[in-house]
């Protein structure tokens, strides 16, 4: 099969031709359909990741295929399944293996394109949302980044929970794609973030997949007993948390790890997908993809996520 792989960190991908893997017990085989991208899989392939694969290996952490084959075990996922499933790596592939648990059996009529990119990002907004923050409607969401592949998902998310919805994006043209999604209030990114959302009555919950002087403008903007979700760092600066600003402000941090609920909570995990997969149904979720690319593009794709130029999520379509 053809795969897509980075031989060392930081190397650029290059197409090799490898062998079909073997599913083991309680996995399955995946004729991969298409793969979406994160912002994680940049710093996987720069070794920057908190899972390092030995390499050379196939970055791609979410997939969307067919199952054509199942190991021992395997009861619930028949032969011919068109699923979704969060491989972890290995995803920029003809095939994949994936545990059997972190597949979700697709919708009819959601396209691969759509499948491939939807677990994630929607998953890592439900449960960050939904069970970590328990956000309630009326609050006030405070989300960065908030036309990329995550932050989407949580201003629409956001707004379907009946929260009020302030997005921060930078130009106006992402600032449209988040107010489509269900924002109330539109923010630049160059804004005083902590100013204007203060003006605002300041934010319950903050949903920060961006990190560095975004995080600490918004956490200066937060009410009394908000919740902040550190989601990731896009912009490369880690945030650090005066303990005495929470202490007096009586301030919660409450870090969210998709893959670390994957591999604690699957039940949980896939209790979140059917449930985001019936609101898909019923017309309640519109998920954006900005880029469908070829695998022998994928490394474009990359890095489209590496200079933050993606709106929504980027896919990766494997014909064959």
């Amino acid at each position: 099969m053809q795969a897509m792989v980075v031989a060392a960190p930081g190397a650029p991908l290059t197409a090799v031709q490898t062998r079909v893997p073997v599913p083991g017990p309680g996995e399955v085989l995946v004729r991969v359909r298409a793969c979406g991208l994160n912002f994680a899989d940049t710093l996987l392939v720069a070794g920057k990741y908190q899972v390092r694969p030995e390499m050379p290996f196939a970055p791609g952490m979410e997939i969307a295929g067919v199952v054509e084959q199942v190991g021992e075990g395997v009861t619930r996922l028949p032969l011919g399944a068109r699923v979704a499933a969060y491989a972890g790596y290995g995803g920029l592939a003809e095939w994949a293996v994936v545990p059997a648990d972190r597949c979700a059996v697709v919708p009819e009529g959601m396209p691969d394109t759509v499948a491939a990119g939807f677990l994630i990002a929607y998953g890592t907004s439900h449960i960050a949302l939904g069970w970590v923050a328990k956000l309630r409607p009326g609050e006030t969401l405070l989300v960065l980044g908030a036309s990329g592949g995550v932050g989407l998902t949580a201003v629409e998310l956001g707004a379907r929970m009946g929260a009020r919805v302030i997005a921060v994006a930078r130009g106006p043209e992402r600032q449209a794609i988040a107010e489509r999604a269900g924002a109330s209030v539109l923010l630049d990114a160059s804004a005083d973030i902590r100013a204007e959302v203060k003006a605002l009555g300041g934010a319950d919950v903050v949903y920060d997949p961006v990190g560095g002087e975004l995080a600490e403008a918004a956490l200066r903007a937060t009410r009394p007993r908000a919740r902040i979700l550190p989601i990731g760092f896009a912009s490369g600066g880690v945030p650090q948390y005066p303990a005495n600003l929470l202490l007096v402000k009586d301030l919660s941090v409450l870090g969210v790890h998709f893959g670390a609920w994957a591999d604690h909570s699957p039940e949980a995990v896939r209790g979140c997908f059917e449930t985001l997969f019936a609101w898909w149904r019923l017309g309640r979720l519109a998920p954006h993809v900005s880029n469908v690319l070829p695998l022998a593009e994928a490394e474009a794709g990359l890095d489209l996520l590496r200079r933050r130029q993606a709106t929504g999520k980027v896919v990766v379509e494997i014909a064959g």
